[in-house]
């Protein structure tokens, strides 16, 4: 665990173990995920795509040994700590029908969050409401609508209002536009961005969409069954060396794909994550494997300035 702060560094324990960890102020924050002796840096203005084998479910159950944020161990706050850490950090989920109460009007929506800190008054809540939907480019009128009286995208955008409320310093969105029409995709992510530059939010952006990756986050972890493959900037995803982020980018159509074009497929079983094999997690499925990654797990390791591979093949000067 690296950290300039002492007390944090007294948990040396904790080195090789599933951690998380951030560090900042309102104006720069520095978010780290560890992950198998992996750490993982971004500034708050930027986007970090996790990669959809992690999810923030399994931090919140506990599945990560440590999470650490502004120099707290979050995973330890509790009562009134706990709660007030909570403005801090807020979700938007992958089916916002299914993360919205049906029974209740948009503007009880969005502002419940604020209601159960007590920010605004019950008579404040409709002006609130529409002030926090023109910040997502909806009108005014739907503060008196019901989730199902909204298309999919405008559900979304409703969601991210409610994550907006508390204005909070991190976003994790999960799959937040997966359900949503291509077209859909691009208004929402181009709306994040915007959000983003206007108001210094850093998002954890998890998603399988190499595509969708690219034209989103500033560094990119790419991720299997838990473990860090590979991290670089997503400026410089046509550079990946692991086998793995090869394949995912290699998913993505064009529709310059020439026709004799053959599109390949990754082989193999995704293993169990209650049986893993030894060695490289993903070595039953990779075009690259060798002996080696039978029997050793790779380690990270950075083979050019910020870009970061665990692959005992990666390098390699050619790899397929």
């Amino acid at each position: 665990v690296r950290s300039d702060n002492d007390e944090i560094n007294a948990f040396e324990d904790l080195k090789g173990k599933q951690v998380a960890y951030a560090f900042g102020s309102y104006a720069q924050h520095l978010l780290s995920l560890v992950l198998d002796q992996a750490g993982l840096t971004f500034d708050d203005i930027e986007s970090v795509n996790l990669g959809a084998a992690d999810s923030p479910a399994a931090l919140a159950n506990g599945d990560v040994d440590a999470i650490v944020i502004w120099e707290q161990f979050i995973t330890k706050l509790t009562g009134e700590a706990r709660r007030q850490n909570y403005r801090r950090i807020q979700m938007v989920f992958q089916d916002p029908t299914a993360a919205f109460n049906p029974k209740m009007r948009i503007k009880d929506i969005i502002c419940e969050p604020l209601l159960n800190f007590g920010l605004v008054e019950r008579s404040g809540v409709e002006a609130k409401a529409a002030e926090l939907l023109a910040q997502v480019e909806l009108p005014p009128d739907f503060v008196n609508r019901y989730p199902h009286n909204m298309s999919g995208g405008q559900r979304q955008r409703v969601a991210i209002a409610r994550a907006l409320a508390l204005e909070p310093e991190i976003i994790a969105c999960d799959e937040a536009t997966s359900a949503l029409d291509v077209s859909v995709q691009e208004t929402v992510v181009r709306l994040l961005v915007k959000l983003q530059r206007e108001k210094g939010i850093a998002y954890i952006f998890i998603c399988h969409d190499m595509a969708l990756v690219s034209m989103f986050s500033h560094r990119v972890a790419v991720m299997y069954l838990g473990n860090m493959m590979e991290k670089l900037d997503g400026s410089r995803l046509s550079d990946a060396r692991h086998p793995y982020t090869r394949a995912l980018l290699k998913a993505i159509f064009s529709t310059d794909r020439e026709k004799n074009q053959r599109i390949e497929l990754l082989a193999g079983d995704i293993p169990s994550p209650l049986d893993m094999p030894t060695g490289c997690p993903f070595q039953n499925r990779c075009v690259c494997r060798k002996d080696r990654c039978q029997q050793e797990k790779p380690a990270i390791r950075e083979i050019e300035k910020g870009h970061f591979v665990a692959c005992h093949s990666s390098l390699e000067p050619e790899m397929p």
